[in-house]
């Protein structure tokens, strides 16, 4: 099977079609509008003077007329003659002459046709008989006169056109292919696992959205197996001491198998165990598609404060009514880790669950008032297994996963999640969702 041409040839040839053929309509329409016009006044101008010439001559002394004859020679290239004897020979002339004959016609009233001699001092004429007084004169134009070579010029021009359309072409198909080529190099090597090179965000605008896209996606790409490499690690460490616990436990056991003590604390790892994997499982379920449904925001705030709050504990929410289409489990989700995040490290200020909206965005907030994050430690806690306490014992953090859950179902819903200090000490985390999730908004109350 013959293989398909190249984007660039194909390109090139389109272009080289288009711009010969945009080349044969200007020189039709300057031919046509231009070169046509003036050839024609030209021929009807050496009409006239031959037709005045050949009348001026007749009526001229006969003692006069050599002066008169060289004077027309020098300047104007013309030549009289008594008489003549010449047969039209309908060989082919340029087309000027064609014209000129219709002038000649349309001023005598009568139908002429040149005939084409070679003198006898070696220059070729055109010769025509002229009415002349009584009589007629031949009155011949040297073909020095009429040097135009219209067909040359318009083989050479489109030639030349031609050629430069080729090479023009070429170098436009090139350009417009690079961007494309390195692309598919750089997709070629994100398919093997390589981490390619930054494309050039440069070039028209289609272009340049298009290799800002395609960055964006291979820093999403090469952010996701890190994370997976991390994910993996982190469980092997992280499994790896409770089941020692367990596997010392065990052996244990045999000796003393009346010990409840040991069987409870094996019961707690299995536990931790479990929280573990089911966290990991939460992540991964991060990136799944979820249909938006339209959502009172308030409610969910009032459900997630009810779930998580305790009487030591409360949890406030500030929120109007206001609806948007959002995918229910995955807000849930996100703001519940973020939530859990609040009653783990601020466990002695108070947390309250916020709406914000107007006309182009709405943001929901978990606030507190804990520690807080170092601006430069914000962007490593969205890492997975990255913690603000540094022990890993369950007691004093969790297993490290929730901000990078909430980092994922934000990428996965197109939210933007923010971590900024507050005024008076603690922590803001913010969720805003995108603009098109705002359908008609219900009628406003206090929550």
């Amino acid at each position: 099977m013959k293989p398909a041409p190249g984007l660039a040839r194909v390109y090139g040839q389109w272009l080289a079609l288009a711009f010969i053929g945009i080349e044969l309509l200007a020189v039709l329409a300057f031919v046509w509008l231009v070169m046509l016009p003036m050839a024609r006044r030209s021929a009807d101008d050496l009409a006239g003077l031959m037709v005045l010439s050949a009348q001026t001559w007749a009526e001229l002394p006969p003692a006069t007329r050599p002066a008169f004859e060289a004077e027309l020679d020098e300047r104007h290239a013309l030549r009289i003659r008594t008489t003549f004897e010449g047969v039209d020979g309908q060989e082919w002339r340029a087309p000027f002459y064609h014209l000129l004959e219709t002038a000649l016609a349309r001023r005598t009233g009568l139908a002429h046709s040149l005939i084409r001699i070679a003198d006898d001092d070696g220059q070729v004429r055109y010769w025509v008989r002229l009415p002349a007084g009584e009589g007629e004169l031949a009155v011949g134009v040297s073909d020095a006169r009429v040097q135009t070579q219209p067909f040359t010029a318009l083989a050479l021009s489109v030639l030349a056109g031609g050629l430069m359309a080729l090479v023009l072409a070429g170098l436009l198909a090139r350009r417009l292919v690079a961007p494309l080529a390195r692309l598919g190099e750089a997709s070629a090597h994100l398919g093997e696992g390589r981490e390619p090179a930054s494309l050039p965000e440069t070039g028209p605008r289609e272009i340049a959205a298009l290799s800002r896209r395609f960055n964006t996606m291979a820093g999403q790409v090469r952010d996701l197996l890190s994370a997976r490499t991390t994910l993996l690690a982190g469980i092997s460490h992280d499994l790896r001491t409770p089941l020692t616990r367990m596997r010392l436990a065990l052996e244990m056991l045999r000796d003393q198998p009346g010990e409840e003590r040991l069987l409870a604390a094996l019961e707690r790892d299995l536990e931790q165990m479990n929280q573990l994997i089911g966290t990991v499982l939460e992540l991964a379920r991060g990136l799944a598609h979820e249909q938006p449904q339209a959502t009172d925001l308030a409610a969910l705030l009032r459900a997630l404060a009810a779930e998580q709050g305790t009487a030591e504990r409360p949890v406030t929410v500030r929120c109007v009514r206001c609806e948007r289409a959002v995918p229910v489990l995955a807000l849930r989700r996100a703001l519940g880790n973020l939530l859990q995040n609040a009653l783990r490290y601020a466990p002695a200020g108070p947390v309250e669950l916020v709406c914000e909206t107007d006309d182009k965005r709405c943001r929901l907030g978990v606030l507190d008032r804990g520690p807080g994050i170092a601006p430069d430690r914000v962007e490593a806690m969205f890492q997975p297994f990255q913690r603000a306490e540094p022990s890993r014992s369950p007691a004093t953090g969790g297993s490290g996963l929730g901000l990078a859950i909430v980092r994922e179902l934000a990428r996965a819903n197109g939210w933007q999640v923010r971590l900024l200090p507050r005024e008076g000490g603690g922590l803001a985390a913010w969720v805003e969702l995108r603009a098109g999730e705002e359908p008609a908004p219900g009628p406003s109350g206090s929550a």
